[in-house]
Protein backbone atom coordinates (compact mmCIF):
# COMPACT_ATOMS: atom_id res chain seq x y z
CA UNK A 1 0.00 0.00 0.00
CA UNK A 2 1.35 3.81 -0.78
CA UNK A 3 0.97 6.48 1.55
CA UNK A 4 1.55 10.04 0.46
CA UNK A 5 2.25 12.67 2.75
CA UNK A 6 2.78 16.30 2.81
CA UNK A 7 2.94 18.74 5.84
CA UNK A 8 3.73 22.51 6.39
CA UNK A 9 3.88 25.52 9.25
CA UNK A 10 0.93 28.16 8.21
CA UNK A 11 1.23 31.90 9.39
CA UNK A 12 -2.11 31.79 11.02
CA UNK A 13 -3.89 30.19 14.05
CA UNK A 14 -5.62 27.18 13.56
CA UNK A 15 -8.79 29.10 13.78
CA UNK A 16 -8.12 30.67 10.73
CA UNK A 17 -6.90 28.29 8.63
CA UNK A 18 -9.67 25.73 9.24
CA UNK A 19 -12.20 28.08 8.43
CA UNK A 20 -10.55 28.54 5.08
CA UNK A 21 -9.84 24.19 4.42
CA UNK A 22 -13.30 23.12 6.39
CA UNK A 23 -15.49 24.05 3.27
CA UNK A 24 -15.37 20.44 1.11
CA UNK A 25 -16.37 22.32 -1.72
CA UNK A 26 -13.89 25.15 -1.51
CA UNK A 27 -11.04 23.79 -3.14
CA UNK A 28 -11.32 25.77 -5.95
CA UNK A 29 -10.52 29.12 -3.55
CA UNK A 30 -7.03 27.62 -2.64
CA UNK A 31 -6.10 24.70 -4.76
CA UNK A 32 -4.19 26.06 -8.20
CA UNK A 33 -5.32 23.56 -10.34
CA UNK A 34 -9.07 23.04 -9.23
CA UNK A 35 -11.77 25.28 -11.85
CA UNK A 36 -15.14 24.97 -10.35
CA UNK A 37 -16.59 22.73 -7.89
CA UNK A 38 -20.47 21.22 -6.62
CA UNK A 39 -21.75 19.46 -3.89
CA UNK A 40 -23.89 16.50 -5.41
CA UNK A 41 -27.88 16.56 -4.85
CA UNK A 42 -27.99 20.04 -2.99
CA UNK A 43 -26.66 19.20 -0.02
CA UNK A 44 -23.89 21.36 2.06
CA UNK A 45 -20.37 20.89 1.83
CA UNK A 46 -20.34 19.88 6.30
CA UNK A 47 -23.04 16.64 5.53
CA UNK A 48 -20.97 13.80 5.85
CA UNK A 49 -21.40 11.48 2.40
CA UNK A 50 -21.72 14.26 0.26
CA UNK A 51 -19.78 14.24 -2.68
CA UNK A 52 -18.07 17.16 -4.58
CA UNK A 53 -17.63 16.70 -8.27
CA UNK A 54 -15.02 19.23 -9.15
CA UNK A 55 -13.00 19.70 -12.44
CA UNK A 56 -9.73 20.70 -13.05
CA UNK A 57 -8.54 23.29 -15.66
CA UNK A 58 -7.49 20.64 -17.89
CA UNK A 59 -11.13 19.05 -18.15
CA UNK A 60 -9.86 16.04 -15.77
CA UNK A 61 -12.86 15.40 -13.62
CA UNK A 62 -13.03 13.89 -10.00
CA UNK A 63 -15.44 13.04 -7.72
CA UNK A 64 -14.52 12.55 -3.81
CA UNK A 65 -17.18 11.31 -0.92
CA UNK A 66 -16.69 13.30 2.87
CA UNK A 67 -16.17 10.34 5.05
CA UNK A 68 -15.57 11.86 8.15
CA UNK A 69 -15.38 15.54 9.36
CA UNK A 70 -14.39 16.59 12.95
CA UNK A 71 -14.45 20.03 14.00
CA UNK A 72 -13.14 18.96 17.46
CA UNK A 73 -9.82 17.92 16.26
CA UNK A 74 -9.46 19.95 13.02
CA UNK A 75 -9.43 17.45 10.36
CA UNK A 76 -11.84 15.35 7.58
CA UNK A 77 -11.32 12.20 5.45
CA UNK A 78 -12.56 11.85 1.89
CA UNK A 79 -11.79 8.91 -0.81
CA UNK A 80 -12.51 9.02 -4.29
CA UNK A 81 -15.68 8.02 -6.13
CA UNK A 82 -14.38 8.90 -9.36
CA UNK A 83 -10.39 8.90 -9.13
CA UNK A 84 -8.03 11.79 -10.01
CA UNK A 85 -5.30 8.59 -10.84
CA UNK A 86 -5.37 5.51 -11.44
CA UNK A 87 -5.18 3.90 -8.24
CA UNK A 88 -7.68 1.73 -5.79
CA UNK A 89 -8.60 2.30 -2.21
CA UNK A 90 -7.68 5.57 -1.60
CA UNK A 91 -8.74 7.18 1.36
CA UNK A 92 -7.28 11.22 2.29
CA UNK A 93 -7.27 13.10 5.57
CA UNK A 94 -6.23 16.60 6.29
CA UNK A 95 -5.25 17.80 9.88
CA UNK A 96 -4.41 20.71 11.81
CA UNK A 97 -2.55 21.02 14.67
CA UNK A 98 -2.12 24.38 16.67
CA UNK A 99 1.59 25.71 17.32
CA UNK A 100 1.46 27.09 20.81
CA UNK A 101 4.65 29.23 20.71
CA UNK A 102 3.58 31.75 18.09
CA UNK A 103 0.35 30.81 17.10
CA UNK A 104 0.47 29.05 14.19
CA UNK A 105 -0.67 26.15 12.27
CA UNK A 106 0.66 22.85 11.87
CA UNK A 107 -1.01 21.05 8.68
CA UNK A 108 -0.53 17.55 7.32
CA UNK A 109 -2.06 15.79 4.39
CA UNK A 110 -1.64 12.22 4.10
CA UNK A 111 -3.29 9.36 1.68
CA UNK A 112 -3.42 5.43 1.50
CA UNK A 113 -4.37 3.68 -1.97
CA UNK A 114 -3.31 0.99 -3.79
CA UNK A 115 -0.80 1.70 -7.09
CA UNK A 116 -0.93 -0.88 -10.17
CA UNK A 117 2.14 -3.48 -10.66
CA UNK A 118 4.41 -1.39 -12.54
CA UNK A 119 3.47 2.51 -10.80
CA UNK A 120 4.77 1.71 -7.44
CA UNK A 121 6.06 4.95 -6.16
CA UNK A 122 4.88 6.94 -8.76
CA UNK A 123 1.30 8.08 -7.51
CA UNK A 124 2.55 8.04 -4.10
CA UNK A 125 5.36 10.73 -5.40
CA UNK A 126 2.56 12.76 -7.68
CA UNK A 127 -0.32 12.91 -5.05
CA UNK A 128 2.43 13.98 -1.94
CA UNK A 129 4.47 16.67 -4.35
CA UNK A 130 1.70 17.73 -7.01
CA UNK A 131 -1.13 17.55 -5.42
CA UNK A 132 -1.08 17.98 -1.62
CA UNK A 133 2.91 20.12 -0.94
CA UNK A 134 1.63 22.41 -4.28
CA UNK A 135 -2.21 22.91 -2.79
CA UNK A 136 -0.30 23.64 0.98
CA UNK A 137 2.24 25.84 -1.00
CA UNK A 138 -0.86 28.08 -2.47
CA UNK A 139 -2.73 27.71 0.97
CA UNK A 140 0.40 29.41 2.41
CA UNK A 141 0.70 32.83 -0.54
CA UNK A 142 -2.86 32.98 -0.13
CA UNK A 143 -2.84 33.86 3.91
CA UNK A 144 0.59 35.99 3.60
CA UNK A 145 -1.16 37.74 1.19
CA UNK A 146 -4.82 38.51 2.60
CA UNK A 147 -3.71 38.05 6.26
CA UNK A 148 -7.21 36.50 6.97
CA UNK A 149 -8.45 37.32 10.53
CA UNK A 150 -9.21 34.75 13.26
CA UNK A 151 -13.16 33.91 13.00
CA UNK A 152 -15.31 35.78 15.84
CA UNK A 153 -16.38 33.64 18.99
CA UNK A 154 -13.77 30.68 17.54
CA UNK A 155 -12.79 28.60 20.28
CA UNK A 156 -9.99 26.79 19.99
CA UNK A 157 -11.03 23.13 22.23
CA UNK A 158 -14.82 22.74 21.64
CA UNK A 159 -15.18 21.13 24.74
CA UNK A 160 -12.15 20.19 27.38
CA UNK A 161 -8.46 20.74 25.95
CA UNK A 162 -7.35 17.32 25.29
CA UNK A 163 -4.55 17.73 28.14
CA UNK A 164 -4.14 19.60 31.04
CA UNK A 165 -1.23 21.10 28.98
CA UNK A 166 -1.21 20.44 25.65
CA UNK A 167 1.72 22.91 24.22
CA UNK A 168 3.82 22.42 20.88
CA UNK A 169 6.52 24.19 18.84
CA UNK A 170 8.30 24.02 15.79
CA UNK A 171 11.66 23.00 15.78
CA UNK A 172 14.43 24.16 13.00
CA UNK A 173 16.03 20.68 12.61
CA UNK A 174 15.08 17.74 10.76
CA UNK A 175 12.93 15.19 12.93
CA UNK A 176 15.04 12.38 12.43
CA UNK A 177 18.03 14.11 14.10
CA UNK A 178 15.60 15.80 16.95
CA UNK A 179 14.02 12.14 17.92
CA UNK A 180 17.69 11.33 17.50
CA UNK A 181 18.08 13.08 20.35
CA UNK A 182 14.76 12.98 22.28
CA UNK A 183 14.86 9.63 22.23
CA UNK A 184 17.31 8.58 24.38
CA UNK A 185 14.85 8.45 27.86
CA UNK A 186 17.85 8.95 29.71
CA UNK A 187 19.04 11.43 28.00
CA UNK A 188 17.93 15.04 29.10
CA UNK A 189 20.08 15.67 31.25
CA UNK A 190 22.56 16.34 28.88
CA UNK A 191 20.75 19.27 26.98
CA UNK A 192 17.88 20.46 29.52
CA UNK A 193 20.21 23.03 31.89
CA UNK A 194 17.88 22.43 34.92
CA UNK A 195 18.55 18.55 34.73
CA UNK A 196 21.17 16.81 35.96
CA UNK A 197 22.63 13.34 37.00
CA UNK A 198 20.19 11.68 35.26
CA UNK A 199 20.85 8.36 34.52
CA UNK A 200 18.37 4.64 34.58
CA UNK A 201 18.33 3.02 37.74
CA UNK A 202 19.84 -0.75 37.84
CA UNK A 203 22.04 0.04 34.46
CA UNK A 204 19.02 -0.54 32.36
CA UNK A 205 19.08 0.62 28.59
CA UNK A 206 17.25 3.84 27.88
CA UNK A 207 15.01 2.45 25.43
CA UNK A 208 14.01 -0.21 27.62
CA UNK A 209 10.20 0.29 27.98
CA UNK A 210 9.71 0.15 32.21
CA UNK A 211 12.89 1.12 33.12
CA UNK A 212 13.14 3.80 35.57
CA UNK A 213 15.18 7.20 34.69
CA UNK A 214 16.55 9.06 38.47
CA UNK A 215 17.55 12.75 38.07
CA UNK A 216 17.44 16.28 39.54
CA UNK A 217 15.52 19.16 38.22
CA UNK A 218 16.69 21.51 40.11
CA UNK A 219 16.76 20.93 43.79
CA UNK A 220 14.24 18.47 43.12
CA UNK A 221 14.57 14.84 42.81
CA UNK A 222 12.55 12.59 41.00
CA UNK A 223 12.48 8.98 39.34
CA UNK A 224 10.04 8.72 35.99
CA UNK A 225 9.06 5.74 34.20
CA UNK A 226 8.97 4.93 30.36
CA UNK A 227 5.25 3.88 29.58
CA UNK A 228 6.04 3.43 26.12
CA UNK A 229 8.40 4.48 22.77
CA UNK A 230 7.46 4.24 19.64
CA UNK A 231 9.74 4.58 16.51
CA UNK A 232 6.98 4.89 14.30
CA UNK A 233 4.98 8.04 15.28
CA UNK A 234 8.02 9.05 16.80
CA UNK A 235 6.73 9.66 20.43
CA UNK A 236 7.12 8.17 24.12
CA UNK A 237 5.52 8.35 27.00
CA UNK A 238 6.48 8.51 30.78
CA UNK A 239 5.12 8.80 34.30
CA UNK A 240 6.31 10.12 37.82
CA UNK A 241 7.23 7.74 40.38
CA UNK A 242 9.25 9.74 42.91
CA UNK A 243 9.24 13.71 43.34
CA UNK A 244 8.27 16.39 45.80
CA UNK A 245 6.03 18.18 43.68
CA UNK A 246 2.49 18.20 45.00
CA UNK A 247 1.02 16.33 42.13
CA UNK A 248 -0.46 12.73 41.48
CA UNK A 249 -0.86 10.21 38.31
CA UNK A 250 1.51 12.76 36.60
CA UNK A 251 1.81 11.05 32.75
CA UNK A 252 3.70 13.23 30.19
CA UNK A 253 5.42 12.83 26.68
CA UNK A 254 6.54 14.32 23.45
CA UNK A 255 5.49 13.30 19.93
CA UNK A 256 7.39 14.59 16.82
CA UNK A 257 5.82 14.82 12.90
CA UNK A 258 8.19 16.14 10.24
CA UNK A 259 7.30 19.32 8.27
CA UNK A 260 7.91 18.39 5.11
CA UNK A 261 7.33 22.10 3.57
CA UNK A 262 11.02 23.05 5.00
CA UNK A 263 12.32 19.76 6.71
CA UNK A 264 11.97 21.43 10.17
CA UNK A 265 10.24 19.21 13.17
CA UNK A 266 6.47 19.73 14.51
CA UNK A 267 6.50 18.44 18.74
CA UNK A 268 3.34 18.16 20.71
CA UNK A 269 4.49 17.71 24.44
CA UNK A 270 1.68 17.26 26.96
CA UNK A 271 0.79 15.92 30.46
CA UNK A 272 -1.60 15.51 32.59
CA UNK A 273 -1.79 15.31 36.27
CA UNK A 274 -4.20 15.51 39.94
CA UNK A 275 -3.37 18.72 42.33
CA UNK A 276 -5.31 20.89 43.89
CA UNK A 277 -6.69 24.46 41.54
CA UNK A 278 -4.37 26.68 43.97
CA UNK A 279 -1.58 24.49 43.12
CA UNK A 280 -2.23 24.01 39.04
CA UNK A 281 -2.19 28.13 38.72
CA UNK A 282 2.03 27.25 39.28
CA UNK A 283 2.14 24.03 37.81
CA UNK A 284 0.76 23.99 34.87
CA UNK A 285 2.80 27.71 32.88
CA UNK A 286 5.72 26.19 35.00
CA UNK A 287 5.56 22.60 33.49
CA UNK A 288 4.35 23.97 29.99
CA UNK A 289 7.61 26.77 30.19
CA UNK A 290 10.16 25.50 32.16
CA UNK A 291 10.05 21.91 31.33
CA UNK A 292 8.37 20.84 27.70
CA UNK A 293 8.92 23.69 25.89
CA UNK A 294 12.44 24.57 27.12
CA UNK A 295 12.96 20.93 26.21
CA UNK A 296 12.06 22.07 22.69
CA UNK A 297 14.03 24.96 22.05
CA UNK A 298 17.07 23.27 23.81
CA UNK A 299 17.41 20.80 21.77
CA UNK A 300 17.00 23.04 18.57
CA UNK A 301 19.63 24.59 20.23
CA UNK A 302 21.89 21.61 20.70
CA UNK A 303 21.24 20.31 16.85
CA UNK A 304 22.42 23.69 15.74
CA UNK A 305 25.73 23.74 17.69
CA UNK A 306 26.59 20.48 15.98
CA UNK A 307 25.67 21.55 12.31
Amino acid sequence: MARAYASIILKAPIETVWSLVRDFNGLPSWAPAIARSKIEGGLDSDVVGCVRSFYTHDGGHIRERLLMLDDANYTFTYNFEKPAFPVKNYVATLRLYPVTEGDQCFAEWTATFDEAPGDEGKYERIVSKDVFAANFANLAKIISRIKPKKPAGAVRWKGFQPNKVWTSRVIKAPVDKVWGVMRDFAGMGAWHDEITKMHMLKRVRSDKVSGIRDFYFGDGHLNEELLHLDDINRSFSYRITKCEIPWLNYVSGPRLWPVTADNSTFGVWTGDWDASPQDDLVLIPRTEQNVYQKAFATVEKKLKKKS
